[in-house]
């Protein structure tokens, strides 16, 4: 039975062994918190907070809320705000992973959107449109020396490569703190474990790239995170030619040539999700350029 606990909309199911998962939707995905040796009543006590914090992430930091912190720095554009610790730390991090990547992973490359619609059809915008825009990406045009921002007028910051995979990491970090059995948090696919199961590993399916939803392959997961970027869902098509949503902000088009999807595993869900997205904007290079970074990755061509 569905049960609502602090304004948070929970239901339960039985899942293989000894696993409950406590089920719920947040940042237009579905998502679950996994709980190994629990009765229910103790599973939807231990997921509450977890939860409730990936609707406090949400509201936060979504770019379709008027109440959000984004909405609150858009309307302050042309003017020196002060930040508070949270949004400073993640634009401190969208500042790195901008400087390490030459680029490629820009967070103010969201206004790109106006003219892109990935919805399955053959709608490619005109380059004169996409050109227009370019003015308006580049984080290096943006005044930060944190906790203080200066965003210019026109632009705007987009913190939907990085919200999801944090909710994770947040989530993940409230259940440590209480929970005595072992845990995995799955918000949409990306997902992090604190230790296996009692009957061995999470079973963890990687969707085949058709989008069908059936599972290419099956990983057993002990413990850290997992995270997936990739086209199956959001793209164009024309002429015979497949449009990924996977945009270089550099140009303002899709990426050439890259996978259909890359999943990446690492320590935290946020740093898994920025390898995966850096790897995708590769292109071609993907694959070379997660073996020069060390890291365990599974490529669906």
């Amino acid at each position: 039975m569905p049960e609502d606990i602090s304004g948070v909309s929970l239901s339960i199911k039985k899942r293989t062994g000894d696993v409950l998962a406590v089920c719920f939707q947040a940042m237009a995905s579905p998502c679950e918190i996994l709980l190994s040796g629990c009765q229910p009543e103790q599973a939807l006590a231990l997921a509450a907070p977890a939860a409730q914090e990936a609707y406090r992430v949400e509201r936060k930091f979504s770019r379709y809320r008027d109440d959000s912190v984004l909405a609150w720095i858009h309307r302050h554009r042309g003017s020196e705000v002060s930040l508070d610790a949270e949004t400073a730390a993640l634009l401190d991090f969208a500042a790195q992973s901008f400087q390490i990547s030459g680029g490629l992973f820009d967070i103010t490359s969201g206004v790109l959107r106006r003219v892109w619609k990935f919805d399955g059809s053959d709608q490619i915008p005109p380059p004169q449109e996409v050109a227009s825009l370019l003015r308006l990406i580049g984080f290096d045009k943006v005044t930060w020396r944190s906790p203080r921002l200066l965003l210019p007028l026109d632009m705007e910051l987009d913190f939907g490569g990085i919200g999801k995979e944090y909710a994770v990491d947040r989530a993940h970090d409230i259940l440590a703190a209480t929970c005595a059995v072992p845990f995995l948090v799955n918000f949409g696919g990306d997902l992090r474990a604190s230790g296996p199961p009692n009957n061995g590993g999470w079973q963890v399916g990687i969707e085949r790239s058709d989008g069908d939803g059936i599972a290419a392959m099956l990983l057993d997961l002990q413990r850290g995170a997992l995270a997936t970027s990739g086209d199956s869902h959001r793209f164009l098509l024309k002429d015979g030619v497949r449009y990924s949503h996977i945009l270089d902000p550099r140009t303002g088009w899709p990426v050439v040539g890259a996978p259909r999807s890359v999943t990446v595993a690492a320590s935290s869900c946020t740093e898994a999700g920025l390898l995966s997205t850096l790897a995708l904007l590769q292109g071609e290079q993907a694959a070379a350029f997660l073996t020069g970074q060390g890291v365990r990755h599974w490529i669906m061509p």
